[in-house]
């Protein structure tokens, strides 16, 4: 993993509305593959995270596309040549998503600028892990395994309790990837509107999770006396 990293051609410029592509092989076996040199657990990574890095990034450089492409490739470039570093002691996906904070800070500090303020839902840690679960692939033990239906069981409970527009785009965004244009056809809304309904049901989710999560702690406290 010496040479110059350079992302597969077909994933830049592909990634908007792009639905992620679950990987087949779990963190820590599709690491070791790549660590072995193996060509194919490359191709897996990036089709695995590509797509997933970009939206992240997108809504944090204020919607600059070009900028999103170039953090995004750069967060990846780094990641394959600190492989090694990985510790397994969170998702890919999350170690993912704290180097390309590190990128979008540096994109701005390149420039002599400041981030944009952006309330996102995933930026809470409980609702990002939440979230993540969904669309998470199998755990490497069974307790972790366990953990993450739990919090997959919570957060249905919660989309559950939602007015239905609020779940379904919640749902086809975060866990589906879809674009906020192809969420507002569905729900034959504009796109401001749609960006509206997104954030009210964002604040609804957070709103609706505590409270779960906080009276689940409660019952479980009462058990244990």
């Amino acid at each position: 993993m010496g040479g110059p990293c350079v992302i597969p051609s077909g994933f830049l410029g592909r990634a908007v509305g792009g639905r992620m592509i679950e990987a087949a092989t779990d963190d820590r076996e599709l690491v070791r593959r790549m660590l072995a040199g193996e060509e194919e657990a490359f191709d897996l990574f990036f089709r695995g995270h590509f797509a997933r890095l970009y939206r992240f990034a997108l809504p944090r450089l204020n919607q600059d596309a070009d900028a999103a492409e170039e953090v995004v490739q750069v967060a990846l470039c780094k990641a394959v040549s600190g492989l090694k570093g990985y510790r397994f002691e969170s998702a890919l996906f999350t170690w993912l998503c704290a180097i390309c904070r590190h990128e979008i800070a540096a994109h701005y500090e390149r420039r002599g600028r400041r981030p944009e303020p952006a309330e996102l839902i995933e930026d809470s840690p409980d609702v990002r892990a939440a979230l993540d679960s969904l669309a998470a692939t199998l755990a490497q033990d069974p307790e972790s395994q366990l953990h993450r239906r739990d919090v997959a069981r919570l957060v249905q409970v919660t989309l559950d309790a939602l007015p239905r527009a609020y779940g379904d785009a919640l749902e086809w965004k975060y866990v589906q990837g879809l674009p906020v244009k192809e969420i507002a056809a569905r729900l034959n809304l504009g796109l401001k509107a749609a960006e509206s309904l997104l954030t009210r049901a964002r604040q609804a989710f957070r709103d609706g999770f505590s409270a779960v999560t906080r009276s689940r702690s409660e019952c479980g406290s009462m058990t244990h006396e």
